[in-house]
């Protein structure tokens, strides 16, 4: 029988990547004559991509005038500094040394693209590596569709009785039960203002990352 797999969102769930998602809107907003953003007001949308940072710091959505250019020079910016103060949330490093050491196997299922999530977990130098990295582009529909779950869980070999999804939003919780996994809510991650965690479905929830191996230890308790 397979070992089965922790399965993590990456921003706001893994790794803290508002930093760098952050700076390359502010970037672009001073290209564009407009003033600093604060990370409190942008960080929210940083689970939302390209299009919700586009839309909380300049306004911009899919169909506007000159969307398609902000958007590209929004990617070609933030690729610059991918991992300029992008980090680990704290606790993380040392729970996937533990997970690995009982035998889970751990990877990453992301709604990042694939071109920017595969040098980030890359250049973190997780030891040992996840098993995968799955993108938003990497199956046939991003999350909330199961379909990079699961494609996640054929890398890694892994069944999805017993193996567990960690995501820091609704959709990630919706994913991961459509895929027959158990559901971690990461409320420490990018949730905006108007979204309460409480609603999410998921199976717990933690309000920071430390809190995760225990979570863990209750779903599936025989794990340990």
């Amino acid at each position: 029988m397979s070992a089965p797999a922790v399965l993590f969102d990456l921003d706001g769930t893994l790794l803290d990547t508002a930093p760098d998602l952050v700076g390359a809107v502010n970037e672009l907003r001073h290209e564009h004559g407009l003033d600093t953003l604060p990370r409190s007001v942008l960080a929210p949308m940083c689970s939302y991509g390209a299009r919700g940072m586009l839309e909380r710091g300049l306004d911009l959505r899919p169909g506007d005038n000159g969307y398609e250019a902000t958007y590209h020079a929004f990617i070609d910016r933030y690729q610059a500094r991918l991992t300029r103060e992008t980090a680990p949330y704290p606790g993380i490093r040392a729970l996937i040394t533990e997970l690995v050491e009982r035998g889970w196997h751990w990877g990453v299922v992301t709604n990042k693209a694939e071109a920017l999530a595969v040098p980030l977990m890359q250049t973190m130098g997780f030891e040992p590596p996840p098993g995968c990295v799955v993108g938003g582009d990497s199956a046939h529909a991003p999350k909330p569709d199961p379909a990079p779950i699961e494609l996640g869980l054929a890398h890694l070999g892994a069944s999805a009785a017993g193996s567990i999804y960690v995501g820091d939003s609704a959709r990630d919780m919706q994913a991961g039960r459509a895929a027959k996994l158990h559901t971690i809510g990461a409320a420490y991650g990018y949730i905006p203002a108007d979204e309460d965690p409480a609603t999410w479905q998921s199976n717990t929830t933690v309000t920071n990352a430390a809190d995760i191996e225990s979570a863990i230890n209750e779903l599936a308790p025989t794990e340990s």
